[in-house]
């Protein structure tokens, strides 16, 4: 078995290895930093440790949240440093068969298809499972940097 857990963003339902989730905290104000990537929404102190915190909505093509809407911070391990993932709400613990996962749906939008590693179908809606790892491959179409 494993275990996913959920969350919600943009009214969509995601879900990611359990694992790889340190912790769970209401998103606080976060320390914009200029001149970066638009899915960086800022920095943010947590318990004395400052906190990279991405918003997934841009990587997804998702739109943004309404202005004041309360957000939940996923503290993640990505590339062996804690990262902030900015989502809506966060659900529960699933225990799923990993013969149960399939593949992504062909219908997904291009820019969501590369962060997704399969489907869970659930009774009333499609969980699609993220893949944290992917969120650190740059995009093939971004310009280059010269030296």
């Amino acid at each position: 078995m494993t275990q996913l857990v959920t969350f919600t963003l943009a009214g969509d339902h995601y879900a990611a290895d359990v694992r790889r989730v340190r912790e769970v905290v209401r998103a606080g104000a976060l320390t914009p930093v200029p001149l970066t990537l638009p899915e960086v929404a800022g920095l943010t102190n947590l318990r004395g440790q400052i906190l990279v915190c991405l918003d997934l909505r841009p990587l997804l093509a998702l739109p943004a949240p309404e202005a004041g809407a309360a957000q939940m911070l996923l503290v993640v391990e990505l590339a062996g440093e804690p990262v902030g993932l900015l989502v809506d709400d966060v659900g529960e613990v699933l225990d799923v068969d990993p013969a149960e996962l399939r593949p992504p749906p062909s219908t997904l939008a291009a820019p969501l298809r590369g962060f997704i590693t399969g489907a869970h179908p659930l009774p009333e809606r499609l969980l699609l499972v993220l893949d944290f790892d992917a969120l650190l491959v740059p995009d093939p179409s971004a310009p280059k940097e010269h030296p």
